[in-house]
């Protein structure tokens, strides 16, 4: 397999590892957003969240709650980001969680400033989304 993640994971490429578990790491991102933007990967290769067991989930996001506290000590804020599958911005097809440091200062928003578009739906279509979309 030819994923960049894969191969850090199993150390074909190096990484600046901040955590490592038997079936994750966390490491700094090779292009970083802000100083300390760090990334949390299961070491399988998995595409999206919808396809992590159970148990490598609740890993992932251990990492992810642990480590969290190191990053927002750099600035005080963290963005904790998920990109699940390539049309959502996902350039890497392997399961990762960025944790980017934030502050006032640094030109990024919220992420209701990412869409230019912004949609407005109807009662009638909020409750159909609600009822196709609630876990029974």
């Amino acid at each position: 397999m030819n994923c960049i993640f894969c191969k850090i994971a199993s150390k074909e490429i190096p990484a600046k590892i901040l955590v490592e578990t038997e079936s994750c790491v966390g490491f700094l991102d090779a292009f970083p957003l802000a100083k300390g933007h760090a990334l949390v990967i299961p070491k399988n290769h998995y595409e999206k969240l919808q396809d992590l067991p159970t148990d490598i989930n609740t890993e992932v996001f251990s990492i992810v709650q642990n480590l969290i506290s190191n990053i927002d000590s750099l600035t005080g804020a963290t963005l904790v980001a998920v990109h699940n599958g390539k049309d959502s911005g996902q350039e890497i097809p392997h399961v990762h969680i960025h944790l980017i440091p934030r502050s006032k200062d640094d030109s990024a928003g919220s992420v209701h400033s990412m869409f230019s578009q912004k949609i407005e739906l109807s009662e009638s279509e909020v409750d159909e989304l609600c009822s196709k979309l609630q876990i029974n």
